[in-house]
């Protein structure tokens, strides 16, 4: 099972939700998701978290409780250049499916906030040009 923040908000919230209730809205959906993908692990089913994972604390805290439930956790990083984000970022907004709208603006708040994984943070390190379709996750979370 597949967890996307994103998707999440657009379907309960539309393309483009308020600046001011950004901040609430994403923390109503996180709360749901958390419960929701803690009890697909606890039965064993394979999750994958597409979160972004946008601070060390934030990658500690997921690690941990996923540890402590006993499954596996596997981190992918996928990087690419701001250019290649941007364009990336201008095709999704042109057909929003389960996605949000991000300005530019946004990308670049949103960029400015990210922590990079630290040197000690294993990861599996997933070529740039690599296409996301079909990959599966056995027993693992990413």
């Amino acid at each position: 099972m597949r967890f996307t923040h994103d998707e999440w908000m657009q379907k309960l919230y539309g393309d483009d939700p308020p600046e001011q209730e950004f901040s609430e809205y994403a923390k109503r959906v996180s709360s749901v998701m958390e419960e929701l993908w803690h009890r697909c692990l606890c039965v064993g089913a394979d999750v994958i978290l597409d979160f972004g994972f946008w601070s060390r604390g934030e990658r500690d805290r997921i690690r941990t409780t996923i540890i402590e439930i006993g499954a596996d956790f596997k981190l992918y990083r996928l990087t690419c250049s701001d250019n290649v984000a941007w364009e990336r970022i201008q095709a999704r907004n042109a057909a929003l499916d389960s996605s949000l709208y991000i300005a530019e603006n946004t990308f670049s708040v949103l960029k400015a906030r990210f922590q990079p994984l630290d040197d000690d943070e294993a990861r599996i390190e997933v070529p740039q040009n690599f296409q996301l379709n079909g990959i599966s996750a056995q027993n693992s979370v990413a």
